[in-house]
């Protein structure tokens, strides 16, 4: 059994904090350059190479690459062979403010979300999620999302009937994006959501986003994704080819009686960093 002192955690989470918001995602730049390179239409063109040079400046500088820094939702795999000694809750959160005191991010988290809607004024606390992996063993895995709301309002679930089927799948993610239009930042990464119960389906679709983007898709992700891009909403919305650079489906068991379906859109810098202890 081995024995991870609390400090540790903070300090890690402080750091994929900055990583996260500061360092693209080199398959996102990729992603984008090979966008601009099949792009036809000058507007979407220049607006690919503009986000190209903004991560490229965000990178150099340690600079955030977007202004909207995000809530932070830290998912934590837990071997089981190991023990936090200490709260490891507490610890996250200590990294979060910590983090982004560090790296002067926006603080964009309020209490009491009905009524005063007063800011944190650290951007805690964090959503976390916690799971355990036996294949870890001694070490625990940390992953920091942090997610902007323009592309976290545009989400959304639908609770489809069995008889819906692929189809109305399919239909109920192609609208989600039809009606997001412009507003999640596009190029877009759309993460599904299917089986479960109704938070399952949710949570799936928000790890969906954490996939390595140019990982193979499979023929429904390729499928949605041909439907997607002929939406032809486009890079900021400027039109053209590319409205979404990716669509990742994660599915789980589900009731006899159901077929709940959940979208997470991710903006063109999707976000997250992992380190494992």
């Amino acid at each position: 059994m081995r024995v991870i002192e609390i400090k540790l955690i903070t300090e890690t989470v402080a750091k994929l904090c900055i990583e996260a918001n500061c360092y693209a995602d080199e398959g996102i730049v990729a992603a984008f350059k090979k966008a601009h390179a099949c792009e036809q239409l000058e507007l979407p063109k220049s607006a690919l190479e503009t986000l190209i040079k903004n991560a490229e400046i965000a990178t150099e500088h340690k600079l955030p690459i977007c202004q909207d820094t995000g809530m932070v939702v830290v998912f934590v795999e837990l071997g089981c062979d190991v023990f936090v000694k200490g709260d490891i809750s507490s610890a996250i959160n200590d990294g979060v403010r910590l983090g982004y005191r560090e790296g002067y991010f926006r603080n964009s988290i309020v209490s009491d979300p009905l009524g005063e809607r007063v800011n944190t004024h650290d951007n805690t606390p964090a959503v976390i999620y916690y799971d355990f992996n036996s294949e870890l063993g001694e070490q625990i895995k940390i992953t920091v999302a942090p997610k902007g709301f323009g592309s976290e309002n545009m989400s959304g679930v639908e609770m489809l009937k069995p008889s819906d089927g692929v189809e109305g799948m399919e239909n109920f993610v192609v609208d989600m994006v039809r009606k997001a239009g412009s507003n999640p930042c596009p190029p877009i990464i759309v993460g599904v959501g299917i089986g479960g119960t109704m938070d399952k389906a949710a949570l799936l679709s928000k790890q969906a986003l954490l996939r390595e983007i140019g990982s193979p898709l499979t023929e429904l992700e390729s499928r949605l994704l041909e439907r997607i891009n002929a939406l032809k909403i486009g890079v900021a919305g400027s039109g053209g080819k590319t409205t979404a650079l990716a669509v990742h489906i994660l599915e789980h068991p589900t009731h006899i009686a159901g077929l709940p379906v959940a979208v997470n859109i991710g903006c063109h810098v999707t976000r997250h960093k992992v380190a494992v202890l």
